[in-house]
């Protein structure tokens, strides 16, 4: 085959075609540019550098460019040709997804390093290459230091130069996909199919919980103190920063400047302050923005300049420049924190905007686009005929799946404390400032964005997540509290945005003790996740948790097989549930040990899934056929909080489940022990559900067993 094509490719002529896209053509033709951008602003194909941020319709993206001034000169227009067949939408078959700009911009990129390759190589046509040049380009990338999936996007570059060939004047003469995937027949399987699974690593609980943690404390008793400060620090620089209606104003006399000082001199001596202070000195800045005065009218040689020694050698200097908000938040019955300087606003404000974002993409599950575009008013509440709170929707924009690239509006079902975050936010922001995760005033950069309302990137979401790491260890550090980030395996872990939804995906399936979920109810929020999750957008979030319930279910089904607790099961579906589990051990061959690899039990459960499903009273020895319930979504598995345990013939019962049965008859003792409390209703529904359990137990006690105690 190889022979084949190489004599192909000696025997084509390198004739490259003309070109049949115009010079002066837009290169973002036929996609939907932001509001107030001109078509004819935007890059043509013959300009070396194309600009993609005029149709970047999500907010948080860094602003993409393609610079072709990069690619070696000789292949630089059939790059351009390439990359235009797939920025015009005008795909040939084999390009149907490429569709994004995101993606897109990728493909230039690694197009670079497989063009820029084979100019080193001496190749002086893409219709040159033969198929020892493929082999020679897979090694050369089998030997770089990169994922595999990166060096299966250099393959994908390459072979895009055959799938354009029609649309390119300099094509690929043959698919090098025929070349790479007989080097792979004698690869490993695991090399050759890799799984198609998410691999985005959870983030530990033991990092995750101080994180939620402190990122609540802050949203709840932090929060007040930062944004009163935030409001201060902006009414402080309301009149300093550049402005249409200030830069209409006269200049201030220094009459009038002297005067305006005076009155700020004396409420510091009404409020026996002393003066704001800076490398021990006067901060006449600060005087400056507080007489809302230019700087240099408070110099020396001027009157001003007499007038704040003055009230210097009465009040005294302070150490900083302190802010007048007072602190009212406290920890542990304790202020948390001392006054607030001028200069700690933006970094505060930031790890407050920061945790806002933990708590809203931790307990809403949105990806980070979808975080980044929620805007304020986007928390909508039901409630019930006597004024409950039922839900509280909040809505954004999805752009992952979607065929619309402008995003299509959905619907998240979150908590108070995801809707409390929002508040904060909203809070934060100028009430002009739509957009709740844009920049925010005290920031750098804030003013030179002008009206411009673009969310912070993943990039600096990722910079903040680490800052806010290490504001929690500095800050135990220095208050004494055991309540820092642990490191993981010898390193820090490094928290990114794509962490929160799969960490909330796996915490969902397991429901774990501990903090976390000692603080949340996760059964609760699953059901609420499940019935309101982006309404109008194929999320895959349950499709996430159901991959997280079957790695939990074979877990415990593991830990079934090796203590062989599976051979005292008891119930309707005993026998059957042995059954299952036999050959569940047979084909996944446990061998007196659990999988301690999440990959490998995802595979065999993928393959061999008993359809088990362990639970806290009982378990389900799932059948369709006799099941009571009902899924409503139609998918396959039983509908867990629609179960009927003391009805259904799927039921067994573990030794477990047995003990949890007996403490829920304790339980009902317990509250029929105070009979005379309960209205005459509820004492009976009380004792006949007790009786039900009890005559659940008896029948589906062995002989071995003591009914006497059940039936006690």
């Amino acid at each position: 085959m190889t022979d084949q094509i190489t004599d192909r490719v000696h025997a084509h002529v390198l004739n490259p075609r003309e070109s049949t896209v115009a010079a002066d053509a837009f290169v973002l033709a036929g996609r939907p540019l932001l509001p107030g951008v001109r078509l004819a602003d935007t890059s043509r194909f013959s300009d070396d550098i194309w600009r993609m941020k005029h149709a970047q319709m999500q907010r948080q993206q860094t602003e993409l460019v393609m610079n072709f001034g990069r690619i070696p000169a000789r292949f630089r227009q059939v790059a351009k040709e390439a990359i235009y067949t797939l920025m015009a939408g005008d795909l040939p078959p084999g390009c149907e997804a490429i569709r994004t700009i995101v993606t897109i911009r990728g493909y230039w990129a690694d197009l670079l390093t497989v063009l820029t390759w084979m100019k080193d190589r001496g190749i002086p046509t893409v219709t040159a290459i033969t198929s020892a040049d493929v082999e020679a380009f897979a090694q050369y990338a089998d030997g770089l230091r990169v994922s595999q999936d990166t060096k299966d996007s250099y393959h994908r570059a390459l072979r895009l130069l055959w799938l354009c060939r029609t649309k390119i004047s300099d094509p690929l003469a043959f698919d090098p996909a025929v070349v790479i995937a007989g080097l792979q027949q004698g690869k490993s399987r695991s090399a050759t199919r890799r799984a198609r699974e998410n691999a985005t690593d959870r983030i530990p609980e033991q990092v995750f919980s101080p994180y939620l943690v402190w990122a609540l404390r802050w949203i709840n008793d932090f929060a007040d103190d930062v944004v009163e400060a935030h409001d201060e620090w902006r009414q402080l620089n309301r009149w300093s920063m550049p402005s249409r209606r200030r830069r209409r104003q006269k200049p201030i006399g220094r009459h009038e400047s002297s005067r305006l000082l005076g009155r700020v001199l004396n409420r510091y001596r009404a409020e026996g302050r002393p003066l704001p202070g800076w490398q021990g000195d006067v901060n006449r800045c600060h005087l400056a923005r507080e007489c809302k005065v230019e700087r240099t009218s408070l110099a020396d040689n001027f009157q001003g300049g007499k007038m704040i020694r003055e009230a210097a050698a009465e009040l005294g200097i302070a150490d900083a420049t302190y802010l007048r908000t007072p602190v009212r938040g406290l920890l542990d019955g304790k202020p948390w924190r001392g006054p607030i300087e001028y200069v700690e606003v933006e970094p505060l404000t930031r790890m407050l905007q920061t945790a806002c974002y933990i708590v809203i993409a931790f307990l809403s599950g949105l990806r980070d686009s979808e975080v980044k575009h929620i805007k304020r008013g986007c928390v909508s509440v039901w409630r019930d005929a006597d004024g409950h709170i039922v839900r509280r929707r909040l809505t954004s924009l999805a752009f992952k799946g979607e065929s619309d690239e402008t995003g299509v509006e959905a619907t998240w079902i979150i908590n108070a404390s995801a809707q409390r975050a929002v508040e904060v936010l909203e809070r934060l922001q100028p009430a002009r400032r739509p957009y709740l995760f844009a920049l925010l005033p005290p920031s750098r950069g804030y003013i030179a964005q002008g009206e411009k309302n673009e969310a912070r990137t993943t990039s600096a979401t990722n910079a903040d997540l680490i800052a806010f790491r290490k504001w929690i260890n500095n800050y135990c550090q220095q208050t004494g509290r055991d309540e820092t980030i642990p490191l993981v395996n010898k390193q820090e872990w490094k928290v990114t945005t794509s962490h929160f939804r799969r960490t909330l995906a796996w915490f969902i399936a397991r429901r774990p003790g501990g903090v976390i979920a000692g603080a949340l109810q996760f059964r609760h929020l699953r059901v609420q996740m499940f019935e309101g999750y982006a309404g109008t957008s194929d999320s895959g979030f349950r499709d996430e948790v159901e991959a997280e319930d079957a790695i939990a279910r074979g877990e415990k089904l593991g830990d079934l097989i090796v203590s062989h607790e599976f051979h005292s099961l008891r119930g309707p579906a005993a026998a059957e549930a042995e059954s299952r589990l036999a050959e569940f051990e047979r084909n996944v061959q446990f061998h007196g040990k659990v999988f301690n690899d999440e990959k490998r039990l995802r595979r065999h459960m993928n393959r061999h899934d008993p359809n088990i499903y362990p639970g806290e009273y009982v378990t389900c020895v799932h059948n369709p056929d006799r099941a009571l319930c009902r899924r409503s979504d139609g998918a396959e598995g039983p509908s867990l909080p629609d179960c009927q345990p003391l009805r259904c013939r799927n039921v067994a019962l573990t030794s477990g489940n047995v003990t949890r049965m007996r403490e829920a008859l304790a339980a009902y003792d317990q509250k029929l022990a105070r009979g005379e409390h309960l209205a005459p209703l509820i004492r009976h529904r009380l004792s006949a559900r007790r009786q039900e359990i009890v005559d659940f137990l008896a029948a589906t006690a062995d002989m071995s067993d003591h009914p006497d105690q059940e039936a006690s």
